[in-house]
């Protein structure tokens, strides 16, 4: 039976950040998900889960398509606990050629807020990483991943797509300039010790601030980085008074719930007298609530925000990435053409080895004759007689790579099997992960 590739997802393009939250998926969370999935699911053949500050994504092989999205929909709001009517406009459902084309688009960084950013990559080869250890992937997702990874690899080293210093910490650096005279007088407190807060920061260190605070709640951490950046580690159960010398304040904590409210800084900007406060939101769900921008002298951006600052300043990024695009689209067809070509590994099996029964059974006629020869000469006989199999399934091979992996290919590879007096292979057989015309290249080691 046919199977295919679908996507199901929103995005930072499809839905705002207050949505993508209720959605989103911890990194601790995936493999239990995955699990909880694939008892709800059983028709469910394949499938992985890419939850992203930008986006979460479900990508998925079934029989079925259409229906194994109702089901991926229904998953979603059921394990999220969020009504659909809230997310069901902001999906996108995407199948076949078009399914395929997101997921390399995305691995590339074509898809990305920041066009170009490298940090997508490592996600998506956390969300194959994931699915493999739950146990929910197999030869499709496995080939499908691999290929990602190769196209990513190939996109870097053909285009300048990655060059350039156009990204979302770049730009909330630049909006602390503005929003500050000088940045060399200022405290930088960070809450939570991810890489897109660690890079903020280190770009905010570069433009001369000197005072950086950090807390994790793992604190081993908040100590290294700390020592990294030059920095001061602060516990996480004590991190509140220390808000009151923070001019601007990053948050990167995986949270279910806002950190810090309204309420939270009333009392910080009177001890603070009212000087400007900087809030840069880069969690998803997001640390700081909303109402805080109600707040005067409170300057928050969250992380929708900073990608509309980045839109303006990717005009080369944008160039290259149409040079990109032509290179996803020769790895999406080269894809698809091996995957067509899965229909046909049964029946190319079953003629290989209808052939190889036609060999043996002329030997083991012949075993009173062969058995009076001497031993270099039975040698020869079984090379001289491999040989010709394997010259006979080469003709084999390439008609049917001459007829197509459609129908016709299909066809031709039924009657070869008959003509050959092949057995059928068992329903549910195992396949090799190959090309059975081998003509992909293996991707499996990036």
């Amino acid at each position: 039976m046919t199977r295919g590739v679908f996507i199901l997802g929103l995005n930072h393009r499809t839905a705002p950040v207050a949505v993508r939250e209720r959605l989103a998926y911890g990194e601790d969370e995936i493999v239990a998900a995955l699990g909880r999935l694939k008892t709800a699911a059983q028709a469910m053949g394949e499938v992985a889960i890419l939850s992203t500050c930008n986006r979460v994504e479900l990508i998925a092989v079934a029989a079925d398509t259409l229906c194994a999205m109702d089901d991926l929909t229904a998953f979603l709001a059921r394990d999220r606990a969020v009504e659909p009517a809230l997310f069901e406009p902001a999906l996108y459902r995407l199948n076949g050629d078009e399914a395929i084309r997101h997921l390399f688009r995305v691995g590339a960084s074509l898809d990305s807020m920041v066009v170009g950013e490298p940090q997508i990559l490592g996600q998506v080869k956390l969300a194959y990483a994931q699915a493999a250890e739950a146990g929910t992937v197999g030869v499709v997702l496995h080939r499908a991943f691999h290929k990602a990874f190769g196209v990513a690899k190939r996109v870097r080293r053909a285009t300048l797509i990655g060059h350039g210093a156009v990204s979302v910490s770049s730009a909330a650096v630049g909006l602390a300039r503005q929003i500050f005279d000088a940045l060399n007088d200022k405290t930088v407190m960070l809450l939570g010790a991810g890489k897109m807060a660690e890079l903020t920061a280190r770009q905010l260190a570069r433009q001369g601030v000197e005072s950086l605070l950090i807390t994790n709640r793992t604190f081993d951490r908040a100590v290294e980085l700390a020592r990294d950046l030059g920095g001061t580690a602060v516990p996480w159960d004590h991190f509140r008074p220390y808000l009151r010398i923070a001019d601007v304040v990053i948050g990167s904590v995986a949270t279910t719930r806002p950190l810090l409210g309204a309420e939270d800084f009333e009392g910080i900007l009177r001890e603070r007298r009212y000087r400007p406060m900087f809030l840069i939101d880069l969690g998803v769900p997001r640390n700081f609530h909303e109402g805080l921008n109600s707040l005067n002298n409170v300057y928050l951006y969250d992380i929708d925000d900073l990608g509309a600052v980045v839109l303006d300043s990717q005009g080369e990024r944008q160039r290259e990435a149409q040079r990109a695009e032509a290179i996803v689209e020769l790895e999406v067809e080269s894809f698809q053409r091996w995957l067509g070509g899965l229909e046909l590994v049964p029946a190319i099996k079953d003629i290989r080895s209808g052939i190889e029964r036609m060999r043996d059974a002329e030997l083991q006629r012949h075993r009173a004759w062969l058995a009076g020869l001497e031993p270099d000469s039975r040698a020869h006989i079984e090379s001289l007689t491999h040989g010709l199999v394997n010259k006979i399934f080469h003709q084999v091979l390439t008609e049917l790579r001459r007829a197509g992996r459609g129908v016709d290919g299909l066809y031709a590879a039924e009657v070869a099997r008959r003509l050959l007096g092949a057995e059928l292979v068992a329903e549910g057989a195992p396949l090799d992960d190959d090309d059975p015309f081998g003509d992909d290249e293996d991707e499996s080691g990036i």
